[in-house]
């Protein structure tokens, strides 16, 4: 049978993606020579909070993962995985099993993201699958290149897109250009779930 190309998962459970991620995180810092506090002035992220994520002792929401990618010149997707070597055709389609579920789950803030497709050359889609537990405040609008589409499975989620909310619950759709200033929170009693797509891929 043949083989595909694809990542090479960085953890195959939540604390480990944190100790992964935070490891991911130092080493491209100590490549670019930079010191922590170096890092928490070009980042807006405080030395402390730096600190634990490196020591994979505190689960960054995506804006603190925009932010720290930025001031270390690279992306997001560059904590999480290593990339193949492009193949010389056409990749060949992925199909995630429900048995992947460890394999492909990445958990940050109060979240928890399932991969629905691993990542390969020349597909730009990041499709997931999102739980996001309720409690959490209102995340600081964040921009990036690309295009969001969300679709709420259960629960009630409040978006904010270019300073206008929107209410989601089950059964509705948000789709929109992400270069806008958007946040979520889920302010409500029960855990959101919803299917996410976003360009460029995140992880």
């Amino acid at each position: 049978m043949a083989t595909t190309n694809g990542p090479t998962p960085v953890a195959t459970s939540p604390t480990e993606n944190l100790e992964a991620l935070g490891a991911a995180i130092r080493r491209l810092r100590q490549e670019r020579r930079l010191s922590l506090r170096h890092l928490s002035g070009l980042s807006g992220l405080s030395i402390g909070f730096l600190s634990l994520v490196e020591r994979g002792r505190s689960s960054p929401a995506l804006t603190s993962l925009h932010a720290i990618a930025k001031a270390l010149g690279t992306d997001v997707p560059s904590f999480f995985t290593k990339q193949d070597p492009a193949p010389e055709s056409a990749p060949q389609p992925h199909v995630a099993r429900a048995g992947d579920d460890d394999k492909l789950a990445i958990a940050s803030s109060n979240r928890a993201y399932r991969l629905l497709s691993e990542r390969a050359p020349a597909l730009v889609l990041e499709p997931m699958l999102v739980t996001i537990q309720p409690g959490g405040v209102m995340e600081e609008p964040y921009s990036h290149d690309g295009e969001e589409f969300a679709y709420v499975l259960s629960g009630s989620l409040r978006y904010v897109v270019d300073a206008t909310e929107y209410r989601l619950d089950p059964g509705d759709s948000i789709h929109f250009q992400s270069t806008v200033p958007h946040g979520i929170q889920n302010d409500g009693d029960e855990p959101v779930t919803a299917v996410w797509v976003v360009t460029p891929r995140l992880f």
